[in-house]
């Protein structure tokens, strides 16, 4: 209700109670009344103002209520930009440290920092095999055997933001044989990388792995004959340059010179010139889940001291600087679905090595060449997440040589006297995972041929231990 209304009605009242009140004082004193209605409108006027001050205060207390609830109006552009000022000031100052304090001495905090020293040192990690096997062949006694085929300690440290350190050692028994150690220059040239030092090169695909690493219980048969048993491992630099795409295929080309300490190939240099290698490398992703990579390798070398028979008691060294090329080829697909990698994969692999090497005949009959060939392919699938199956197939063709077995001078495994030599292998195995640090592997070879060895059963079983950082890594 308006106070308005409230004040006419109540005057209202007054006015018409005023001469009832004259009426009923019969012959009562007109001052006496007159002070007493006085008295009722100031007490009624009180009133009034009293209801009147509360009304608005009650109104007051209403909007402010309804103010709270009402959006804020947007700041106008003046004020956007002032307060932007205000805070790139602010930016401005914290950058410069305008406002830092300094801390005073009582709050400097000294430590030792000799705590921190452990982030020099390299990173360690230990791996090795166990292998026990049990061999039936024709003119062998030792059926079973079991060894620590070794115990490898790798070490690798970032030396500084451009180059890496990466070492590693093999002990057997009470040999100690320094596998690789090299030294990477990182961005050396333009997308080109340097290693200088000892290091398994990069002839093909398995070849640069560790032995411990590989797919199977050892090294396939064509890569034992040619190289050796442990491959070819040498001392020297190496460039590795990514080359421009070609297509959607990525590429990269190894360069290496190295020394020549390999014995199978290089057991007759003695001049010191080194051998070269090349390396070409050609990968494309075929799909999401598919990938292709093919490669070519060449390895050039020399030999200039031979051991002839000049019908003496003993073979005659004769010096003449002859040359060794190794040729290759790799092959590798994988299949591996991006939505079940741990589950399922499918890899296949394939490398073909071929000799081709100028010599100085034992028998005293002046220059000859000596070629050998070999090849493998193994196909492995993981079908459930720790669990591998694969089989591998090797096959290995020396040449035929009339002096192959003259006494101190002998050639095989690279040559033979019998005629069409040969040797196949197949290899069936299964590897299971118990963890990343730990698997087990059973291996099945049956090995045959003609003019080389005897047919040969092996029933290998290998467990793989690995510690530290950089496990089970081939290289």
């Amino acid at each position: 209700m308006q106070v308005k209304q409230i004040v006419c009605i109540t005057f209202l009242f007054a006015l018409i109670g005023f001469p009832q009140v004259v009426l009923a004082q019969d012959g009562g004193n007109e001052n006496s009344e007159l002070a007493e209605l006085k008295k009722q409108i100031l007490e009624l006027q009180s009133r009034m103002d009293e209801m009147k001050n509360r009304h608005e205060n009650e109104i007051k207390a209403l909007q402010e209520e309804i103010e709270k609830f009402r959006p804020a109006e947007p700041p106008t552009e003046e004020v956007k930009t002032e307060e932007e000022a205000d805070y790139l000031r602010k930016l401005a100052q914290d950058i410069a440290g305008e406002e830092k304090e300094e801390k005073t001495p009582e709050e400097t905090v000294f430590k030792f920092g000799g705590l921190s020293l452990q982030q020099l040192n390299p990173e360690i990690s230990v791996s090795g095999d166990f292998l026990g096997h049990y061999r039936n062949q024709s003119g062998t006694r030792e059926r079973t055997d079991a060894e620590i085929r070794g115990l490898e300690l790798n070490f690798q440290s970032y030396l500084d933001p451009f180059s890496r350190l990466k070492a590693t050692t093999h002990i057997h028994d009470e040999e100690v044989h320094l596998e690789e150690i090299y030294f990477t220059r990182f961005s050396m040239f333009k997308n080109t990388n340097l290693d200088l030092g000892r290091f398994r090169q990069q002839f093909g695909v398995v070849n640069r792995w560790h032995e411990d690493a590989i797919d199977q219980v050892e090294y396939p048969l064509a890569l034992r004959n040619i190289f050796g048993d442990e491959g070819i491992n040498q001392t020297g630099a190496s460039l590795e340059w990514i080359l421009p795409k070609w297509g959607k295929a990525h590429q990269g080309l190894t360069f290496q010179v190295t020394n020549t300490e390999n014995e199978r190939l290089f057991g007759g240099e003695t001049m010191g010139n080194p051998c070269l290698l090349f390396h070409y490398k050609n990968y494309r992703d075929l799909s999401r889940d598919t990938y292709l990579e093919f490669g070519l390798s060449g390895l050039f070398g020399w030999n200039d001291q031979w051991k002839v028979d000049r019908g003496g008691p003993t073979l005659e060294n004769e010096y003449d600087s002859l040359g060794t090329q190794v040729y290759g080829a790799d092959l590798s697909f994988l299949w591996e679905p991006a939505d079940r990698a741990l589950y399922r994969n499918l890899e296949w692999r394939s490398e073909v090595y071929l000799l081709n090497r100028d010599i100085l005949a034992p028998d005293d009959s002046g220059r000859d060449n000596l070629q050998a060939w070999g090849a493998y392919s193994y196909l492995q699938s993981r079908i459930a997440r720790n669990l591998d199956i694969g089989i591998r197939y090797d096959y290995f063709q020396p040449d035929n040589k009339d002096y192959a077995n003259v006494a101190g001078a002998s050639m095989r495994p690279l040559a033979y006297t019998a005629d069409d030599a040969y040797r196949w292998q197949i290899c069936p195995y299964i590897t299971w995972w118990q963890s990343e640090w730990v698997k087990f592997r059973l291996e099945y070879d049956y090995a045959d041929g003609r003019g080389m060895e005897n047919p040969e059963h092996i029933l290998w079983f290998q467990a793989i231990f690995a510690a530290g950082p950089h496990k089970h890594e081939r290289y």
